[in-house]
C-alpha cells in the first residue's frame, strides 16, 4: 500500500470543497477560509485526520449546483493553519490522492460530504515509464535553466530531484500555468505513460521557446556583441 493510500485508509466519506481550480497529487494550495460553511469544515477536518476533498466545480451551469457524482477530485492534506482573529484562516494544503466521487451523503453538516473511492494509476511497463519519466525532466530541466538564465543568473540554481514516474508527472504538470480543462484531463488519466506523453506535446515547443528567448535576452545583454548568430523570424 503507497504512503497515499495509508493516508485516507478507511475513509468512505469525505468533506467536499467545490473550487473553481484543479488540485494535483503532491501539488501545494494555498486556501484563505472564510465562510462559515468552511471554517465549520476546516475545524471538522483538523479534528480528524487533516483532510478535504478539492472538486474542480466552476459553476458556469446554472443547472448544476455542486459538482456532479462520478467527477474526480484530489484530496488535500493540510499542513499548516493561521487563524485571525476574525475566525477567517489562511491555510497551507497539499494534495495527496485522487477520488472518485460516487454519491453525496447527508451528514448534517453545512457544507457537503461524499461518499468517495481512492485511486492511482494503473501498473504499466516499468521500462517505458522510466524511459518517458528520463524524458519529460529533461525537457523540465531545460526549461528551468533557461527561466533561470532569463531571470540574470541571480543566486544559485535549484538542485531539482528527480521522483518516480507518477508523482513527477504531476509535479511537472502543477508546475505550469495549465488551463484547468488539460488539468483535469490529466487528473482523471490511470496512466502514467499517457500522462507524461501529454506533457512531452506540452513541454517540448515550451523548452525550445524558453530557450531561444534565454538566448536573445543573453545577446540584448551585451548589446548585440555575441558569438552566437541568433535569427528572428
Amino acid at each position: 500500500m503507497s504512503e497515499a493510500f495509508e493516508k485516507v485508509s478507511g475513509i468512505e466519506h469525505l468533506a467536499i470543497f467545490p473550487l473553481p481550480l484543479v488540485l494535483l497529487p503532491h501539488e501545494v494550495l494555498p486556501l484563505h477560509i472564510f465562510e462559515p460553511k468552511y471554517r465549520q469544515m476546516l475545524q471538522d477536518a483538523q479534528l480528524g485526520r487533516n483532510l478535504f476533498g478539492v472538486s474542480f466545480f466552476n459553476g458556469q451551469d446554472p443547472f448544476i449546483e455542486k459538482p456532479e457524482a462520478g467527477s474526480i477530485g484530489c484530496v488535500a492534506e493540510i499542513r499548516d493553519v493561521q487563524t485571525m482573529q476574525d475566525l477567517r484562516s489562511n491555510i497551507l494544503t497539499a494534495g495527496v490522492i485522487r477520488y472518485r466521487m460516487l454519491e453525496y451523503i447527508d451528514e448534517g453538516t453545512p457544507y457537503l460530504t461524499a461518499k468517495v473511492e481512492f485511486f492511482e494509476d494503473d501498473s504499466e511497463d516499468d521500462g517505458l515509464l522510466q524511459q518517458l519519466a528520463g524524458e519529460v525532466f529533461e525537457l523540465f530541466e531545460r526549461i528551468a535553466k533557461a527561466a533561470f538564465k532569463l531571470s540574470g543568473n541571480r543566486g544559485n540554481f535549484p538542485q531539482i530531484q528527480r521522483a518516480d514516474p507518477e508523482p513527477m508527472s504531476f509535479l511537472v504538470a502543477a508546475a505550469f500555468n495549465l488551463e484547468n480543462e488539460l488539468k483535469y484531463k490529466m487528473l482523471k488519466m490511470t496512466s502514467t505513460i499517457e500522462r507524461l506523453e501529454s506533457l512531452m506535446e506540452i513541454l517540448v515547443p515550451a523548452a525550445v521557446k524558453m530557450e531561444e528567448s534565454a538566448d536573445i535576452h543573453k545577446a540584448a545583454q551585451t548589446n548585440g556583441h555575441s558569438k552566437k548568430k541568433i535569427d528572428i523570424p
